[in-house]
């Protein structure tokens, strides 16, 4: 209500958070989280393999470091980037909460971005230093203790991070005692930190197997043990994973399961929810198949078996984020804040005024039966378009025209009876927070979107309009009769 409406009409306001949020979660998980303690394992293996005469097994561990590069260059360019990304888009779509979770989460913020600092700096000792440790046994030794030191900070980041985002879904008593060590400790927290650790130690060993065969030679010995030890890796974390995955769906509440199918396949992708699913099932599949293949037939693994796999397990990563993203609806923040960014204690007032009395930015305060669609387009604004456009992806038009037949005339008597109850069908949906008349205003927008087809612009390019109810001096003049009022 307080921020200025930054909308993309033709792509949807959220997509654009999930597609910059599932490209950094890959990396971070796949490629930090996992992937730097698998080549930290390997590099130490290699000093293993050395002979009497040697600090480290010198083939071995430039097959390693090439592994490394691909990984130091990834996460230092399209990571750092898109986890930038993540806090623009955030703050352009969805201000409110991140204002909110700023607010509640702001030590473990700030500790997280030391950690993070701190990820960077050893990341880029770890791996510049990478030549310059081989000089010595001692040196290699302190080395490999700098990737095991950088394989916890990654570790850090995740263990703070998830914190929040399972605060979203479930705050538990937060809403009742506002601390951070409330916050902190969410009912969903552990649930889904056992989860997702053992998850990206299989997609750093999947992508490091990948890399394997890229980089030697068909059924070298080298490629042969290297794949083997990937297999071992892969299968060893497999039953946590598990494990972890039961742990969580038994942790997550039945509203939230409710929501599972829609999630998984959203309403405009329903018809594809069977096959998304066999790619979650195949992903774990294919990673034990691969995971057994390296172990007893390392020499027969080719860069065209170890792919498939690798696609899958980042794909089911994917899909799980936007699941996780979508359960928690309607709510962006769990029984405080609607995924609309209106807070749910807010409603009663919202009801009884309307929203736009109370908006900032509207260029409508008052409804007449002149400006009836440039209310609605207000309201929708307000309410509706962080998870709806007007005729692009999850279009508001298309969804009516779903429900009461496509190329008719939408029926504003129908839509104003559906619209206050529209929760109690779809559980994902918010109840509608405005009065009667801005109903019957964003029934009318509506049907005006359908007959003329127009997209609608944010703010990023009309411009802002203040709401005059919300300028100093008529909030002073407000507040004075408010205050005459009681007196009398």
């Amino acid at each position: 209500m307080d921020f200025p409406m930054f909308h993309l009409d033709w792509l949807n306001d959220r997509f654009l958070i999930a597609a910059v949020a599932i490209i950094h979660v890959m990396i971070n998980h796949g490629l930090a989280v996992g992937f730097i303690p698998y080549v930290t394992w390997l590099e130490f293996k290699g000093v293993q393999r050395a002979g009497k005469d040697q600090i480290v097994d010198w083939h071995w561990d430039e097959l390693i470091h090439n592994k490394m590069k691909v990984g130091f260059i990834i996460t230092t360019t399209i990571g750092a980037m898109t986890g930038v990304g993540i806090w623009f888009t955030v703050a352009l779509v969805s201000p409110s909460s991140i204002g909110s979770l700023i607010r509640v989460f702001y030590w473990a913020w700030f500790t997280e971005w030391l950690v993070f600092v701190t990820e960077v700096v050893l990341i880029s000792i770890y791996y510049l230093t990478w030549t310059s440790a081989n000089r010595s046994l001692r040196s290699k030794l302190k080395h490999i203790r700098f990737g095991a030191f950088l394989s916890i900070a990654s570790w850090i980041t995740m263990v703070i991070i998830v914190s929040i985002l399972s605060f979203m879904m479930d705050p538990g008593n937060w809403n009742t005692h506002k601390s951070l060590f409330n916050g902190f400790t969410n009912p969903i927290y552990i649930p889904q930190l056992f989860f997702r650790t053992p998850v990206a130690m299989l997609m750093g060993g999947v992508f490091g197997m990948l890399l394997t065969t890229l980089f030697t030679k068909k059924e070298s010995i080298l490629r042969s043990q290297v794949i083997k030890l990937g297999g071992k890796w892969v299968l060893g974390w497999t039953p946590f994973a598990l494990a972890g995955a039961i742990y969580y769906w038994n942790a997550m509440p039945e509203a939230m399961k409710a929501n599972m199918s829609t999630a998984v396949g959203s309403m405009d992708f329903a018809q594809y929810y069977d096959v998304l699913k066999y790619v979650i099932i195949g992903a774990t599949v294919l990673s034990i198949l691969l995971a057994g293949w390296a172990i007893w037939k390392p020499q027969r693994l080719n860069v065209g078996v170890v792919i498939v796999p690798c696609l899958f397990i980042f794909g089911f990563l994917g899909i799980f984020e936007r699941v996780r993203e979508f359960v928690r609806k309607p709510y962006v923040i769990g029984g405080y804040m609607y995924s609309n960014l209106l807070r749910e204690e807010d409603y009663p007032l919202y009801k009884k005024d309307g929203i736009l009395k109370h908006a900032t930015y509207t260029s409508v305060h008052e409804i007449t039966s002149e400006n009836m669609v440039e209310a609605g387009q207000n309201v929708f604004m307000l309410t509706c378009s962080r998870c709806h456009t007007s005729n692009g992806i999850n279009s508001v038009v298309n969804v009516f025209e779903k429900m009461y037949g496509r190329g008719k005339p939408l029926d504003e008597e129908s839509m104003t009876a559906y619209i206050p109850n529209m929760h109690q069908g779809r559980t994902f949906m918010p109840p509608f927070p405005g009065n009667k008349k801005e109903l019957e205003a964003l029934v009318a927008y509506i049907k005006h979107l359908q007959e003329t087809g127009e997209s609608l612009s944010g703010a990023q390019t009309d411009g802002i309009v203040v709401n005059p109810m919300q300028n100093s001096e008529q909030s002073t003049k407000m507040y004075a009769d408010t205050l005459s009022v009681s007196r009398r």
